[in-house]
């Protein structure tokens, strides 16, 4: 297992202003191209997210050259177009179904660095691996869908915290994601895409409902 070495400190530390200052953005600046080096090192930082288990079931396809944009464009909904083409890169985030079959890679490696015991390793894998080797497709799928969410979430304030802004993205053919970028349609789900770059325009700013109309307290 490898590291990536971050390419590029943060620029924007101030948590309350990479959180409530990010706002999804559908006019990017088509001059600026962020590098493979620190696209690489964003999605890295992203996967501190927490996943079940640990289970880490993310998968990162990024388009950036004008091949994988015309890909990322012919599954967009027409929309969606105007940031696809003047963004940096489109970061499709899926879920991988079958991420508990390297499940044993992560442990052994926690194991071999000290961080556990083999006792505790071994633990593990007989609390969980069994529980994801016998579950059903649906299963799956939601225990994806739920660590990829987090990692996108995670990757959006991770690019503001290095400078860029971004856009969410949900409108595609879902069906064709996999497909289109050749990986394996049973294994990968597609949860969102991320447009990131630098804003060229100022963003609407949303309106959000009352937290307190959506809390119960028991």
């Amino acid at each position: 297992m490898t590291q990536t070495t971050l390419a590029k400190k943060m620029v924007n530390n101030d948590f309350t202003d990479v959180m409530f200052k990010r706002q999804s953005v559908r006019k990017f600046d088509p001059e600026v191209k962020i590098s493979h080096e620190e696209l690489q090192a964003m999605i890295e930082e992203a996967t501190s997210a927490p996943s079940a288990c640990n289970l880490q079931s993310w998968h990162f396809v990024v388009a950036d050259s004008d091949e994988g944009k015309a890909k990322a464009k012919s599954v967009m909904m027409p929309f969606n177009y105007p940031q696809t083409a003047s963004c940096s890169a489109i970061i499709f985030v899926l879920g991988d179904t079958k991420s508990y079959e390297s499940y044993r890679d992560v442990w052994n490696q926690a194991c071999e660095d000290g961080r556990i015991t083999p006792e505790k390793r071994d633990e593990i894998f007989k609390t969980f691996l069994p529980l994801y080797e016998s579950a059903s497709q649906e299963f799956l799928i939601g225990d994806a869908t739920i660590d990829s969410s987090m990692a996108a979430m995670q990757l959006m304030l991770v690019a503001r915290g290095h400078g860029y802004d971004t856009n969410p993205i949900a409108g595609y053919a879902a069906d064709k994601v996999a497909t289109t970028f050749g990986l394996d349609p049973k294994r990968f789900v597609p949860v969102v895409a991320i447009a990131i770059g630098k804003s060229a325009e100022k963003p609407i700013e949303s309106t959000r409902y009352a937290a307190k109309t959506l809390t119960d307290f028991i």
